[in-house]
């Protein structure tokens, strides 16, 4: 098998992937060159069979069938000795003590802010619903209220003259007063004003109505359906607005948001999760609105904010203010990180590592300063695949980036897992990709390596849990 290497030859294809293999005729088979070959086989084999062993513990996670809680899941089919540990700071013990405190408390938020990776609720849907089994807890958390992306744990559907604005976005200009709240993003039903330029503009205005539709995903863990508190976040309300939530068409709260331009919440609390909620808004300028939160009245709730594109450098950028009120009002107790993907491509030399890292560690304090003493976990890059002379291989800055960032946050005061090192390591990104868990840009994971990705991290993160 060796020696057929040696006659691989390349394929360009249009949309400029490249494919080893060998041509017979007009025929052409997938093989390997011999770099490639070569390069497969320095793979930890023992942590691919880590990896196998885990997709066949993914099929049901605890929870998904029926309500449950204080579950304790059942390892017995995987290889845990294999699993890519969490690194925590120079008193991991005492880290541990308060992240088991804070998960084990009465009410715990988590946040799990990330890249294109957690996009839609992907990892953070699987996390969540293994906490929730565990430590008690339902609904999905935050929901946007235009989304850029498909969701899977909620049904949330706006009407049309809903925009969102994003200060992760390049295609928005930011606005000047910066407030896009803790979960980075608003949502408006009307244009923006700018009353101080023109305070006559109100008097041409009509009321306009936005409407919110909330419905149970069939799709979603059976935890996340089980809402009874929402909450709806909002801020710079500076017109008078009314609010009115139906639940199958039967009114069941109507109000007036508070016209103050702070941030706010306005709750609704129900006795049983709703079937088809709806909430209507009417004003002459629309409050920015941060978005949905969707909970349990206890337990572990963990909110998903997917970031297309992001570093993770935007945090500090954002109104100091207005995002402590929103985080004082959360009391997020867990912080997860999981950024680094997208500056792989654009990193030039080492000195551009160490830089990213240190801009990184900067917004991750400031975040974390917000907070009571939150716990915070990143997690790091997953293995990326680019061409080389030819040859797909791991970008060669990658590990730098991941081994940079460990000891970074470790110095910080932050726990970290490499997801990098989890998959496998240096070019471990073509078997996930033959084994039909990451897409074909050999960048993000499919449907199931997403639940074998979070799976990992899962593992790792519950052996600490339980340890004496």
């Amino acid at each position: 098998m060796y020696a057929i290497t040696f006659k691989s030859k390349y394929r360009y294809l249009d949309n400029g992937k490249v494919e080893e293999g060998i041509f017979i005729n007009k025929w052409f088979f997938k093989y390997p060159k011999t770099a490639t070959f070569f390069a497969e086989k320095k793979q930890d084999i023992n942590q691919i069979k880590a990896i196998d062993s885990i997709v066949e513990n993914v099929g049901t996670p605890v929870g998904e069938d029926e309500f449950q809680a204080q579950i304790k899941p059942d390892f017995s089919h995987i290889d845990t000795s294999k699993i890519q540990r969490i690194y925590y700071p120079k008193d991991g013990k005492a880290f541990l003590n308060q992240l088991k405190a804070n998960l084990q408390s009465a009410k715990c938020r988590i946040i799990h802010y990330g890249d294109s990776q957690i996009e839609g609720d992907r990892m953070s849907a699987y996390i969540r619903n293994r906490l929730q089994g565990y430590y008690g807890g339902s609904g999905p958390g935050f929901i946007p209220i235009v989304q850029a992306y498909q969701q899977i744990s909620a049904n949330v559907t706006p009407s049309t003259n809903w925009k969102r604005y994003a200060a992760f976005d390049p295609t928005h200009k930011r606005f000047s007063h910066k407030k896009y709240g803790a979960y980075t993003s608003i949502s408006r039903f009307t244009p923006v004003y700018d009353l101080e330029k023109d305070s006559t503009v109100l008097e041409t205005l009509e009321v306009s109505k936005g409407i919110i539709d909330i419905g149970v995903s069939q799709r979603s863990y059976a935890l996340l359906k089980n809402v009874t508190s929402i909450g709806l976040h909002y801020g710079n309300a500076l017109t008078p607005t009314s609010i009115q939530v139906y639940n199958d068409g039967e009114l069941i709260k109507s109000d007036s948001l508070i016209v103050d331009g702070n941030y706010h919440k306005f709750t609704i609390n129900l006795s049983v999760a709703p079937s088809n909620l709806r909430i209507e808004i009417a004003s002459k300028i629309s409050p920015d609105f941060y978005g949905l939160t969707l909970d349990g009245n206890k337990g572990v709730s963990l909110d998903n904010v997917a970031m297309r594109g992001a570093s993770g450098t935007v945090f500090a950028a954002m109104d100091s203010e207005n995002f402590a009120q929103m985080y004082q009002q959360l009391q997020p107790k867990v912080l997860i990180f999981q950024f680094g993907g997208n500056t792989v491509p654009y990193l030039k030399d080492s000195s551009s590592v160490r830089n990213y890292a240190v801009n990184l560690q900067n917004h991750l304090n400031w975040t974390r300063s917000k907070t009571n003493n939150a716990s915070v976990i990143f997690i790091g890059p997953s293995d990326m695949t680019t061409t080389d002379n030819g040859e797909l291989v791991t970008y060669k800055l990658l590990p730098y980036l991941n081994k940079v960032l460990k000891d970074t946050c470790l110095e910080n005061g932050i726990a970290y897992w490499s997801m990098f090192d989890a998959m496998g390591g240096i070019n471990s990104m073509k078997h996930w990709v033959d084994q039909k868990l990451a897409a074909s840009d050999y960048t993000h994971f499919s449907p199931s390596g997403t639940k074998v990705a979070s799976e990992l991290f899962f593992v790792a993160l519950y052996l600490d849990l339980i340890r004496e």
